[in-house]
């Protein structure tokens, strides 16, 4: 029945494909690097980066609320291009979805919620459109997850019902979002059971 065969795989980004591109550690780090008192940082991130991720304000506006709150003996510039360095592919995972994708037979298609400059210097550094046939981010959609709109609009521009989608995430939170949402949904926790996951799907869809 063509209603029910399997279409599309939604993928989160950051913590499976490549490292989070901002996450507390890298904070961590940052306060380290520059000398920042790493509960300030915090907060403020807090306050302002859901806001940064939904595409509202920018990465300047951004680092104008959480850094360059007061002068700084290191430039925008330097703290910038520290930021950009903390986004690393991941091992394994990458390359084996790029080469799977050219005979699995479904489109692939990536839910993450980024700031948008995080999330265009990640598609091209790492050259994700050889892995997705489209990208929902947050800082283009202006919904996050785990805001249900952001599945719903997924499969509207997927033109898929929810039985016709899988969604993988690391963190479990955002998987039980997506399934509330009709959309069978996996944490991924590690590169061997993921592919194993791929490979059972790819099989059942092609009986």
């Amino acid at each position: 029945m063509e209603a029910a065969s399997l279409k599309i795989l939604f993928f989160d980004v950051g913590g499976i494909l490549l490292t989070n591109g901002w996450g507390h550690e890298s904070r961590q780090e940052a306060a380290k690097k520059f000398g920042l008192d790493y509960k300030e940082v915090s907060e403020l991130h807090t306050f302002i980066f859901n806001v940064y991720e939904a595409g509202s304000v920018d990465l300047d506006e951004y680092l104008d609320t959480v850094i360059f709150n007061h002068p700084r003996d290191f430039t925008r510039e330097d703290f910038k291009e520290f930021m950009f360095a903390q986004s690393k592919e991941l091992p394994d995972m990458l390359a084996w979805l790029k080469e799977w994708k050219k005979d699995c037979g479904f489109r692939i298609i990536s839910i993450n919620n980024e700031g948008k400059e995080l999330n265009d210097y990640r598609v091209k550094k790492f050259k994700l459109h050889d892995c997705f046939d489209a990208f929902i981010s947050s800082c283009e959609v202006g919904i996050r997850k785990p805001d249900p709109k952001i599945f719903k609009l997924a499969m509207g521009i997927a033109q898929a019902l929810p039985q016709q989608c899988v969604y993988f995430d690391d963190r479990k939170m955002f998987a039980l979002a997506a399934q509330k949402q009709g959309i069978r949904s996996f944490q991924h926790t590690d590169f061997e059971s993921t592919k194993k996951i791929l490979e059972e799907l790819k099989k059942e869809n092609s009986n």
